[in-house]
């Protein structure tokens, strides 16, 4: 990284810049666009949608979306506190800042009473599993929508 990493909410000055990130090529089937995030978003309130931009030196550099503290018994919502999206910019990639803002994250969410945060990726050999597993996350055992879903204790 290159500068602090901050978390900042999206806005109408910043959201084009930030629908603007992209991963790189052949990782497009492992994390769905920012803009079709933020729909995403829109379209599932139940969810209760936490999202911002991550900044590095001032400049968009990823994406991060979650669930926040949902209730349970919500169907097909996984909670309280999932980590629904992660994005990095192909040009920020590889420098540490996917584990800078999952430790930012992971932080925010134990200060509001968490005490795991779930998230879940395809199977894949190149899929991201490798980088959670190396963050702490630990199968839970579960498949939701063909993917392997994985736990964060904090």
């Amino acid at each position: 990284m290159t500068g602090p990493m901050e978390l900042v909410e999206i806005t109408g000055e910043n959201r084009d810049a930030v629908c603007a990130l992209a991963v790189r090529p052949g990782q497009e089937r492992f994390v769905a666009s920012v803009a079709r995030s933020l729909d995403d978003a829109v379209a599932t309130p139940e969810a209760e949608p936490w999202y911002r931009a991550v900044y590095v030196g001032g400049e968009p550099a990823g994406f991060v979306m979650l669930s926040w503290n949902v209730p349970p018994g919500r169907p097909g919502i996984l909670g309280p506190y999932y980590l629904w999206r992660l994005l990095i910019d192909a040009r920020h990639q590889g420098r540490g800042l996917g584990r800078a803002v999952l430790a930012h994250v992971a932080g925010l969410v134990r200060a509001d009473g968490g005490t795991e945060l779930l998230t879940s990726h395809q199977p894949d050999d190149d899929g991201p599993g490798p980088f959670y597993a190396k963050l702490g996350f630990r199968p839970t055992g579960e498949i939701d929508d063909g993917e392997v879903v994985v736990r964060l204790v904090l």
